[in-house]
C-alpha cells in the first residue's frame, strides 16, 4: 500500500462546501473524493466515461428523448383538460 502524503489546498468557501456535499452524496469522505477526482482526471478515466456517455447519447438519444416525453406526458395536461 502506498504511503499517504498530507498536503494543503486553499479553496473558496463555496467551492469547499460544494465539494463536501458532493463527497457526502457519494458516501465518501472529502479526502477520498478529492483523491478520486485527481485519479480520474490524470488517468483518463473521466474522459473515457464522458466519451462513453456521449456515445450513448449519440446512438440512443432519440429513444431516450421519446421515453422521457412518454414519462412526462401525464404531467403535461392542464388542470381540467380532457384526458
Amino acid at each position: 500500500m502506498a504511503t499517504k502524503k498530507q498536503t494543503q489546498v486553499r479553496l473558496d468557501e463555496d467551492v469547499l462546501e460544494a465539494g463536501k456535499a458532493a463527497a457526502r452524496s457519494r458516501s465518501l469522505d472529502f479526502n477520498r473524493y478529492v483523491e478520486r477526482l485527481i485519479i480520474e482526471d490524470t488517468t483518463g478515466a473521466r474522459a473515457a466515461g464522458m466519451a462513453a456517455a456521449q456515445r450513448l447519447i449519440d446512438e440512443h438519444g432519440s429513444f431516450l428523448d421519446e421515453l422521457e416525453h412518454k414519462l412526462d406526458s401525464p404531467y403535461d395536461q392542464q388542470p381540467g383538460a380532457a384526458a
